[in-house]
Protein backbone atom coordinates (compact mmCIF):
# COMPACT_ATOMS: atom_id res chain seq x y z
CA UNK A 1 0.00 0.00 0.00
CA UNK A 2 2.50 2.52 0.91
CA UNK A 3 4.97 1.52 -1.92
CA UNK A 4 1.58 2.06 -4.31
CA UNK A 5 0.78 5.29 -2.97
CA UNK A 6 4.12 6.67 -3.38
CA UNK A 7 4.17 5.88 -7.18
CA UNK A 8 0.30 7.47 -7.34
CA UNK A 9 2.24 10.78 -5.45
CA UNK A 10 5.27 10.14 -8.28
CA UNK A 11 3.08 10.50 -11.19
CA UNK A 12 1.08 13.32 -10.00
CA UNK A 13 2.74 16.34 -11.42
CA UNK A 14 3.20 14.63 -15.27
CA UNK A 15 -0.76 13.89 -14.60
CA UNK A 16 -1.23 17.90 -13.72
CA UNK A 17 1.62 18.70 -16.89
CA UNK A 18 -0.25 16.41 -19.19
CA UNK A 19 -3.81 18.53 -18.06
CA UNK A 20 -2.96 22.01 -18.21
CA UNK A 21 -0.79 21.49 -21.42
CA UNK A 22 -3.90 19.40 -23.19
CA UNK A 23 -6.01 22.51 -22.75
CA UNK A 24 -8.29 20.29 -20.88
CA UNK A 25 -9.31 18.26 -23.81
CA UNK A 26 -11.75 15.59 -23.26
CA UNK A 27 -9.33 12.69 -23.42
CA UNK A 28 -7.25 14.96 -20.81
CA UNK A 29 -10.05 15.86 -18.66
CA UNK A 30 -10.93 11.98 -18.97
CA UNK A 31 -7.39 10.79 -17.83
CA UNK A 32 -7.10 13.58 -14.42
CA UNK A 33 -10.73 12.18 -13.77
CA UNK A 34 -9.38 8.95 -13.35
CA UNK A 35 -5.97 9.82 -11.71
CA UNK A 36 -8.20 11.96 -9.11
CA UNK A 37 -10.43 8.52 -8.37
CA UNK A 38 -7.57 6.65 -8.03
CA UNK A 39 -6.10 9.55 -5.57
CA UNK A 40 -9.26 10.05 -3.46
CA UNK A 41 -9.71 5.89 -3.34
CA UNK A 42 -6.00 5.55 -2.34
CA UNK A 43 -6.51 8.03 0.33
CA UNK A 44 -9.13 6.31 1.92
CA UNK A 45 -7.73 2.64 2.39
CA UNK A 46 -5.10 4.37 3.85
CA UNK A 47 -7.21 6.48 5.94
CA UNK A 48 -9.34 2.89 6.86
CA UNK A 49 -5.90 0.85 7.27
CA UNK A 50 -4.90 4.35 9.83
CA UNK A 51 -7.96 3.51 11.60
CA UNK A 52 -7.67 0.01 12.56
CA UNK A 53 -4.08 0.62 13.51
CA UNK A 54 -2.22 -1.27 10.64
CA UNK A 55 0.19 1.60 10.45
CA UNK A 56 2.41 2.64 13.45
CA UNK A 57 2.98 6.53 14.44
CA UNK A 58 5.79 7.70 12.75
CA UNK A 59 4.96 11.42 14.39
CA UNK A 60 5.39 10.55 17.85
CA UNK A 61 7.34 12.42 20.00
CA UNK A 62 11.11 10.90 20.28
CA UNK A 63 13.37 10.87 22.73
CA UNK A 64 16.00 14.54 22.44
CA UNK A 65 19.11 13.45 20.54
CA UNK A 66 21.10 16.47 21.77
CA UNK A 67 21.92 15.64 25.29
CA UNK A 68 24.80 14.65 26.93
CA UNK A 69 24.40 11.46 29.42
CA UNK A 70 26.05 12.13 32.40
CA UNK A 71 27.41 9.71 35.15
CA UNK A 72 24.83 8.69 37.42
CA UNK A 73 24.58 6.90 40.67
CA UNK A 74 21.56 4.78 41.08
CA UNK A 75 19.25 6.43 43.40
CA UNK A 76 17.55 5.54 46.23
CA UNK A 77 13.93 6.07 47.15
CA UNK A 78 14.32 9.24 44.56
CA UNK A 79 11.78 7.68 42.27
CA UNK A 80 8.85 9.36 43.15
CA UNK A 81 10.36 12.60 42.96
CA UNK A 82 11.67 12.05 39.67
CA UNK A 83 8.18 11.20 38.32
CA UNK A 84 6.74 14.58 40.13
CA UNK A 85 9.79 16.44 38.32
CA UNK A 86 9.19 14.87 35.11
CA UNK A 87 5.49 15.74 35.06
CA UNK A 88 6.25 19.57 35.57
CA UNK A 89 8.50 19.13 32.68
CA UNK A 90 6.37 17.62 30.20
CA UNK A 91 3.71 20.34 31.18
CA UNK A 92 3.36 22.93 28.67
CA UNK A 93 1.70 25.44 31.22
CA UNK A 94 4.98 25.22 33.38
CA UNK A 95 8.08 26.94 32.29
CA UNK A 96 10.24 27.30 35.44
CA UNK A 97 11.20 24.43 37.70
CA UNK A 98 12.99 24.84 40.70
CA UNK A 99 14.74 22.21 43.13
CA UNK A 100 15.79 22.45 46.28
CA UNK A 101 16.71 20.89 49.86
CA UNK A 102 19.30 20.16 52.27
CA UNK A 103 22.82 19.86 51.19
CA UNK A 104 23.65 16.26 50.06
CA UNK A 105 19.89 15.26 49.91
CA UNK A 106 20.47 14.34 46.56
CA UNK A 107 19.52 17.35 44.28
CA UNK A 108 22.75 16.75 41.62
CA UNK A 109 21.62 12.86 41.99
CA UNK A 110 17.73 13.95 41.25
CA UNK A 111 19.18 16.06 38.40
CA UNK A 112 21.26 13.79 36.48
CA UNK A 113 18.58 11.17 36.61
CA UNK A 114 16.02 14.12 34.97
CA UNK A 115 19.18 15.04 32.53
CA UNK A 116 19.67 10.90 31.11
CA UNK A 117 15.74 10.75 31.29
CA UNK A 118 15.89 13.01 28.00
CA UNK A 119 18.39 10.39 26.04
CA UNK A 120 15.24 7.80 26.74
CA UNK A 121 12.08 8.53 26.96
CA UNK A 122 9.83 10.55 24.43
CA UNK A 123 9.82 14.43 25.00
CA UNK A 124 9.64 16.28 22.35
CA UNK A 125 12.25 18.42 23.25
CA UNK A 126 15.18 19.37 20.73
CA UNK A 127 17.95 20.52 23.39
CA UNK A 128 18.94 19.53 26.57
CA UNK A 129 21.63 22.23 28.36
CA UNK A 130 23.50 21.19 31.84
CA UNK A 131 25.13 24.48 33.17
CA UNK A 132 26.83 24.06 37.11
CA UNK A 133 25.84 27.28 38.43
CA UNK A 134 27.93 27.64 41.66
CA UNK A 135 27.86 29.87 44.73
CA UNK A 136 29.55 32.86 42.80
CA UNK A 137 26.11 32.90 40.50
CA UNK A 138 28.26 34.49 37.40
CA UNK A 139 26.12 34.97 34.89
CA UNK A 140 28.91 35.04 32.24
CA UNK A 141 30.21 31.88 33.58
CA UNK A 142 26.68 30.71 33.10
CA UNK A 143 27.05 31.71 29.52
CA UNK A 144 29.81 30.12 28.93
CA UNK A 145 28.44 26.56 29.99
CA UNK A 146 25.52 26.86 27.84
CA UNK A 147 27.29 28.36 25.07
CA UNK A 148 29.72 25.00 25.14
CA UNK A 149 26.67 22.95 24.79
CA UNK A 150 25.87 24.77 21.68
CA UNK A 151 28.85 24.99 20.26
CA UNK A 152 30.17 28.24 21.16
CA UNK A 153 33.64 28.00 22.35
CA UNK A 154 35.89 29.75 20.37
CA UNK A 155 37.72 32.91 21.07
CA UNK A 156 35.45 35.17 19.54
CA UNK A 157 32.80 34.25 21.84
CA UNK A 158 34.65 34.79 24.85
CA UNK A 159 35.61 37.75 23.86
CA UNK A 160 32.17 38.72 23.63
CA UNK A 161 29.99 40.71 26.14
CA UNK A 162 27.32 39.43 28.48
CA UNK A 163 24.37 41.22 26.00
CA UNK A 164 26.07 39.92 23.17
CA UNK A 165 26.57 36.09 24.40
CA UNK A 166 22.87 36.53 25.65
CA UNK A 167 21.98 37.23 22.16
CA UNK A 168 24.07 34.50 20.11
CA UNK A 169 22.37 31.69 22.43
CA UNK A 170 18.89 33.35 21.96
CA UNK A 171 19.15 33.67 17.85
CA UNK A 172 19.92 29.55 18.49
CA UNK A 173 16.92 28.65 20.76
CA UNK A 174 14.61 30.70 19.72
CA UNK A 175 13.16 28.09 17.51
CA UNK A 176 13.66 25.04 19.66
CA UNK A 177 11.64 23.41 22.31
CA UNK A 178 14.99 23.84 24.86
CA UNK A 179 15.36 22.04 28.76
CA UNK A 180 18.29 24.01 30.46
CA UNK A 181 19.24 22.30 33.93
CA UNK A 182 20.97 24.56 36.12
CA UNK A 183 22.75 22.29 39.23
CA UNK A 184 23.76 23.96 42.45
CA UNK A 185 21.19 26.98 42.98
CA UNK A 186 20.32 28.53 46.24
CA UNK A 187 16.26 28.55 47.17
CA UNK A 188 16.12 31.93 46.84
CA UNK A 189 17.46 32.47 43.36
CA UNK A 190 14.48 29.88 42.50
CA UNK A 191 12.30 32.62 43.66
CA UNK A 192 14.53 35.39 41.44
CA UNK A 193 13.98 33.07 38.26
CA UNK A 194 10.14 33.41 39.15
CA UNK A 195 10.09 29.22 39.29
CA UNK A 196 6.44 28.46 38.61
CA UNK A 197 7.15 25.05 40.17
CA UNK A 198 9.01 24.72 43.56
CA UNK A 199 9.75 20.99 44.67
CA UNK A 200 11.25 20.18 47.75
CA UNK A 201 13.41 17.36 47.86
CA UNK A 202 13.26 15.55 51.24
CA UNK A 203 15.44 13.61 53.37
CA UNK A 204 15.59 10.05 52.62
CA UNK A 205 13.88 7.86 55.49
CA UNK A 206 16.39 6.82 58.06
CA UNK A 207 15.99 2.55 56.73
CA UNK A 208 16.92 4.18 53.55
CA UNK A 209 19.25 6.72 54.59
CA UNK A 210 21.34 3.97 56.45
CA UNK A 211 20.93 1.70 53.67
CA UNK A 212 22.58 4.35 51.46
CA UNK A 213 25.53 5.51 54.26
CA UNK A 214 26.33 1.37 54.19
CA UNK A 215 26.62 1.05 50.60
CA UNK A 216 28.70 4.17 50.80
CA UNK A 217 30.80 3.30 53.03
CA UNK A 218 31.02 -0.68 51.94
CA UNK A 219 30.07 -3.99 53.43
CA UNK A 220 33.10 -5.19 53.47
CA UNK A 221 34.89 -2.12 55.80
CA UNK A 222 32.07 -2.16 58.20
CA UNK A 223 32.46 -5.72 59.15
CA UNK A 224 36.10 -5.68 59.14
CA UNK A 225 35.97 -5.39 63.05
CA UNK A 226 33.91 -6.21 65.29
CA UNK A 227 33.36 -2.65 67.09
CA UNK A 228 32.99 -0.78 63.47
CA UNK A 229 28.98 -1.28 63.33
CA UNK A 230 28.16 0.01 66.53
CA UNK A 231 30.40 3.33 65.80
CA UNK A 232 29.04 3.41 62.05
CA UNK A 233 25.21 3.84 63.85
CA UNK A 234 26.87 6.44 65.92
CA UNK A 235 28.46 8.30 62.98
CA UNK A 236 25.39 7.99 60.79
CA UNK A 237 23.13 9.47 63.67
CA UNK A 238 24.59 12.07 64.17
Amino acid sequence: MIIEAERVVEEGPQQMNNLFLGGCASKSCLSSYKFGKKVAKMLQEINDHMSKGAFEKVAENQPATSVIVRPEEQPIALESTIQKVWSCIVDKDVGVIGLYGLGGVGKTTLLIQINNKFSTTPNGFDVVIWALVSKDYDVGKIQDRIGGNLGFSDDSWKNKSVDQKATDIYWVLRSKRFVVLLDDLWKRVCGEMGAGKKIKVECLESEKAWELFQDKVGHETLNSHPDIPNLAIQIFQT
